[in-house]
């Protein structure tokens, strides 16, 4: 990805949650690119501070780094209403913040599988919830949520993010409709595996390698075989199709759950 901005979205406002780091943070460097200013959000406020720093550095747009934990309402408020105060407007709201926790259905503690779901689907439902609350005056806006191939299809011992997953693509769909008359797009991206990302690359492989008996690298050529285009999701992809639905090239896209996972899923 090059240095400087373009100018696809220069005069936009785009806020990303989860984005101090990973998948998050690449998106924000595409909208800045792209000519956004940025408003980015995660739990870490250090590292969204510098992350917010980086970018606007590199890019040469005004970004701002907000604190803000999605599943609690006044802290989402706070920070939409510091975004409208520094830039008098949000144009984009890529609803990025999740996690995962994975586990046997019948020794999975409650308490954590619920907290995926809080994370996921609630936390995403207050974020579009103030999206919309800055948008509806102004009779524009963009809503896109980071969903996943596990929002479409059953995802092994995988119940909690899957579940909070599929009930974000119906989430989408329902504030398209509701959102519609007000010129506000709502979608859904829902990548395939991020394999070299920190989650897979610090983390996944050596979990699946030790619980099947396999080496790191047979785990990821495992991974990669299930792909028809033979390769893992890269930050890349998901950004390309962000950048697509921001665009006036998609005025005529709302409601949808766009697959970026090599063909692995295909409806």
């Amino acid at each position: 990805m090059s240095s400087g901005a373009s100018e696809q979205l220069a005069n936009k406002v785009a806020l990303v949650t989860g984005s101090a780091q990973g998948l998050g943070r690449a998106l924000s460097d595409r909208l800045a690119q792209a000519g956004a200013q940025v408003a980015l959000l995660d739990l870490k406020e250090q590292e969204v501070t510098a992350a917010a720093a980086e970018v606007a550095e590199q890019y040469g747009v005004d970004t701002l780094g907000l604190a803000a934990d999605v599943t609690d309402e006044e802290s989402v408020a706070r920070a939409f209403d510091a975004a409208v105060e520094r830039f008098g407007r949000v144009d984009i709201v890529v609803s990025n913040a999740g996690i995962l926790i994975s586990g046997d259905i019948t020794e999975f503690d409650v308490a954590k599988w619920a907290k995926v779901v809080e994370v996921n689907l609630v936390g995403y439902m207050i974020v579009a919830k103030h999206a919309a609350r800055v948008m509806i005056p102004r009779g524009s806006g963009v809503i896109i949520q980071i969903n996943s191939k596990s929002g479409k299809t059953g995802s092994y011992k995988n119940s909690a993010y899957a579940a909070s997953k599929f009930g974000g693509i119906g989430l989408t769909q329902s504030l398209a409709l509701e959102l519609a008359e007000y010129n506000i797009r709502v979608n859904a991206i829902c990548p395939g595996n991020l394999l070299d990302s920190p989650l897979w690359v610090d983390s996944l492989y050596k979990q699946y390698a030790e619980r099947w008996g396999k080496t790191v690298d047979q785990v990821r050529q495992m991974y990669i075989d299930k792909v028809p285009l033979k390769r893992g999701c890269a930050y890349d992809d998901v950004a390309d199709a962000m950048l697509f639905l921001c665009c006036d090239g998609a005025s005529y896209i709302t409601g949808q759950a766009l697959n970026v996972d090599g063909g692995q899923t295909m409806h």
